[in-house]
């Protein structure tokens, strides 16, 4: 496999969006032709691997996904995670984008100290989040659904709203992460 078609590989099964042409090339460091040839090798060579994941490509758009073969599988699966309880750490991530959103991945892993793409990806599969993007960077805030789940019209009418959206602490760790990142 060649290094190209490996990252665009990479960063497909991670991304919680569709990525575009450009945006793929600017990320490994090629041109949107080369770009789309690894994304058609891509394809290819998962189809005849037989993979349970595909690539799928809409206009200048690509993104992971199942493969046609195992829709009944990964139907099943979704309707499970997508009704079942949120887990801990799907609450403590829903609740830091609902207080301090419309919030950054980068920002959500600095605040929490770990990766959150699944989580993320969960979240939007719900209706929990709604995601925007601003300046290329996706934005992550609480989903309409969300609140009226709680019976709130705003975020602003969530418990101890202003204090913990200002809390001092989760300030100093994205000051510390913004200083370290300019370093």
């Amino acid at each position: 496999m060649d290094n190209l078609e490996a990252k665009i590989e990479a960063l497909l099964a991670v991304s919680p969006r569709p990525l575009d042409m450009k945006k793929l090339a600017e990320l490994t460091g090629s041109s949107k032709d080369e770009a789309r040839q690894a994304v058609a090798t891509l394809q290819t060579r998962l189809r005849e691997m037989g993979s349970g994941v595909a690539v799928v490509h809409i206009d200048d758009e690509v993104r992971m996904g199942s493969a046609p073969e195992t829709t009944e599988t990964v139907k099943a699966f979704i309707k499970d995670e997508t009704t079942g309880e949120l887990t801990r750490p799907q609450l403590e991530t829903l609740t830091v984008i609902a207080y301090r959103g419309p919030v950054s991945k980068a920002e959500l892993e600095q605040i929490r100290g770990v990766n959150c793409t699944m989580i993320i990806r969960n979240l939007l599969m719900r209706g929990l989040v709604d995601e925007r993007m601003e300046n290329g960077v996706a934005q992550y805030s609480a989903s309409m659904e969300f609140m009226s789940f709680l019976g709130a019209a705003s975020v602003a009418e969530l418990p101890d709203y202003e204090t913990l959206r200002r809390d001092k602490r989760i300030e100093d760790i994205l000051e510390l992460a913004n200083k370290q990142e300019q370093v």
